[in-house]
Parts: structure tokens; sequence; C-alpha cells
């Protein structure tokens, strides 16, 4: 069967989270979209959670790490292993809302071929995290567009849809999830933006520590900027 959207889903003990996260995307999409979880190295039994749910949904699929390498490579093993043309994420801890995902997949599908638009990024719209962490990431937008110049507001929203080509042209380095705004622009593309729903997380604990986050954000933020300097454009190309 063609598949034409591929939901990819990168979770780390999230055992309580993936079932219901899981349904609620299938009601979304329907079955002729694939989904994919990708496990990174979970410590609970979020992976016998997702086997027992492949038997109940057949369009899942489950991948899973060895060990724990981080959410961009949770991201980029989904989109490489991905059938469809176009791929939708969100993180696995429910707070993005799978129905965000026609919105965002409709903008990306009906821009015209010239504009190139090759991602549509969500924007949080009054975001359920607590003060620490949204004081957190907005020095942290600020830094990175003061430094990148791209334009985004909310780079950390991992509801995302883009175009799975597109995806695999961008230079990979860990931590890349919070660059891809600036990664698709420096390759040529277009990025548009949607506001999107942000949801209380009902089960489990954030992942994520502000003062690490922002160390390694920090040195990752001056690596892109010598990325996007080391670059000398998209050209089209053609056979004669």
């Amino acid at each position: 069967m063609t598949v034409t959207l591929s939901v990819v889903v990168p979770v780390k003990d999230e055992a309580e989270n993936v079932a219901q996260l899981a349904l609620e995307i299938l009601r979304v999409v329907g079955t002729e979209a694939e989904i994919i979880f990708v496990d990174d190295g979970s410590q609970d039994n979020t992976a016998e959670v997702l086997k027992t749910l492949k038997g109940e949904i057949p369009s899942l699929r489950a991948i899973a790490h060895g060990r724990n390498i981080g959410q961009s490579r949770a991201v980029r093993t989904g989109v490489r292993a991905a059938r469809g043309e176009f791929i939708a994420t969100l993180d696995g801890d429910g707070q993005n809302d799978p129905a965000d995902i026609p919105r965002l997949l409709h903008a990306l599908q009906s821009a015209p071929p010239a504009a190139r638009v090759g991602m549509v990024a969500g924007i949080r719209q009054h975001r359920k995290d607590d003060a620490n962490k949204r004081y957190a990431s907005g020095f942290a937008n600020w830094f990175r567009n003061a430094m990148l110049h791209d334009g985004a507001t909310d780079s950390g929203c991992g509801l995302k849809a883009f175009r799975r080509d597109a995806f695999l042209a961008l230079p990979y380095f860990d931590n890349m999830h919070r660059f891809l705004i600036a990664l698709m622009q420096r390759e040529g593309y277009a990025v548009e933006y949607v506001p999107v729903e942000h949801r209380a997380r009902l089960h489990g604990r954030s992942k994520y520590k502000n003062i690490s986050r922002a160390i390694v954000g920090f040195f990752d933020t001056f690596g892109v900027r010598w990325l996007q300097h080391r670059f000398k454009g998209p050209v089209e190309s053609r056979e004669i």
C-alpha cells in the first residue's frame, strides 16, 4: 500500500502515555497513514506497551534504540524508516494535540511549488509548562534568533510537518531538532507557521533540565551559525 503520510513520535519512558497518544493519532490520520514510535532507550516498559499496541493498530510501527541517544536521533531514525512522502512529528508526552496535524499538513501540501515550502512548524498557544520552562524557552528562542536570524518564535515545538526528502537533505548532528527551521532555510526551503494547541502532561515528568539544555544549545547555536556560513546556497541541477 502506498503511504503518503508518516507520523513519527520519539519517546523515552512514556509507557503511561503512548497508548492514548497512538489512538488519538489514529483517529486523526486514519489507517492509510503509518504511525512510527521510536523508543529511545526507555528504562520503563514503553517498548512492551508499543508491542501490544501493534496488535491493535495495524498501521503502527515501533522501533527501539539499544540505548538512549537523544530526541534528534530518534526523529531521524523514524524519518529514515518512514515510507511517506510527508512526515508529521510530535512529542511523545501527549502535550502536542494530534488534532493539529491536518492543518499543518494542509499548509504544507497546498503551498505552490514555487514557494519551496519544506516545513510547516507549530507555534504553541497557551503553553501549559511551568514558568521556569517558559522563561528558559523564551530566552533560548531570543538567543537563537539573534544568532541565526531564522525568525522562529517557538523552535522547541515538536509538532511539525515536512517533506521527507527535505529533512534528509539537512546536515545531521545530535540535538538538531531545535534548529530544524534554520537548517531548512539554509537549504533554500521556506518555513511556514501554524498556531497549535498545547496540553498539560497527564503522566510522567519532563526529561529536560533547563541548565544542561541551555549549555548544549549555546554551543550548538554557534555550530549552526558556522554551517550557515559554510554553505554556498542551494542549486538546481539537471542532466544534460
